[in-house]
């Protein structure tokens, strides 16, 4: 079975409940970054030894947190070792806005795997965006290149759409499948 990290920063729970969606999906385990932007204690280690990084972030000013860019720039130490190359790799956001540039969040997750030379993971969903389309249908909100979520700025983390966290769900389950199809 693969090993696979769900490497996140949350500010106010709604990423991390994503988090969490991803990781049931794809059989992962979860490794929060702190608020100050630091992982735990052999932290860096999980993600040399995981066979796949899905990396999360919240939307923030349509780019990711700043604990999270702390992360990312740390990541220059395996950078320089190649410590993740050919390693599978996806990525997922949340904001309050239905667009929210999250884009912009998941250009930045897409670039750090590039930085790192790993291979990319894409949605994979089919779009829910028919007349009939509901708000907790899969894959409402119509991402590609990663999952995106969307919750309102007034609301907690125990409101957010059920088909958003069923469309992290099945994103961690095709990034799960994605890096069976790499195992040796």
């Amino acid at each position: 079975m693969a090993d696979i990290v769900v490497v996140y920063h949350s500010g106010y729970g709604h990423t991390q409940r994503m988090a969490q969606a991803v990781a049931q999906g794809a059989g992962a385990r979860l490794l929060a970054i702190d608020a100050e932007g630091n992982l735990p204690a052999g932290g860096w280690e999980q993600l040399k030894a995981a066979d796949a990084i899905i990396f999360g972030a919240p939307t923030y000013m349509g780019s990711v947190s700043w604990q999270f860019k702390k992360f990312a720039d740390a990541s220059s130490r395996p950078w320089y070792a190649q410590e993740w190359k050919d390693k599978i790799a996806a990525g997922f956001t949340n904001s309050a806005g239905m667009s929210g540039d999250k884009q912009g969040t998941l250009t930045t997750l897409f670039t750090l795997a590039m930085q790192h030379s790993m291979i990319w993971v894409s949605q994979g969903l089919m779009p829910s965006n028919t007349k009939a389309a509901q708000r907790n249908d899969v894959n409402y909100l119509v991402a590609y290149s990663g999952a995106m979520a969307q919750s309102p700025s007034d609301a907690g983390a125990d409101a957010m759409s059920p088909g958003d966290l069923e469309t992290a769900r099945l994103f961690g389950e095709r990034v799960a499948q994605i890096t069976g199809r790499f195992q040796k």
